[in-house]
């Protein structure tokens, strides 16, 4: 069996942090949408943004106002997007049916 990745005790500290800053950014973002101060096409415009492209398209919907999981799932299933798909992954079509959805 092989080894995992060695990995400095500095370098790990350092990836830690950025990756917190990271969810605390997303966690932010959720919080917009769900406030309303950011709509879903303002979102994906952003979407080469690093901390918006890999954010779960799922986790995405939930935070709209008034979407809650089982509609969220539901509307996934309907335009066929899978459960695991992050945004960037999305195609055009994929983003302009969730637009019509939600938008």
């Amino acid at each position: 069996m092989t080894q995992p990745f060695a990995i400095s005790d500095e370098a790990r500290r350092e990836a830690l942090i950025k990756a917190a800053a990271v969810r605390r950014e997303r966690a932010e973002l959720r919080g917009q949408l769900k406030a309303g101060d950011l709509s879903l096409a303002g979102l994906l415009e952003r979407i080469d943004d690093d901390t918006v492209g890999k954010m779960k398209v799922l986790a995405v919907i939930e935070s709209l106002p008034g979407v809650g999981k089982v509609k969220a799932r539901r509307t996934m299933d309907e335009i066929g997007i899978s459960e695991n798909r992050r945004l960037r992954g999305l195609g055009n079509r994929q983003r302009s049916q969730l637009l019509d959805a939600f938008g």
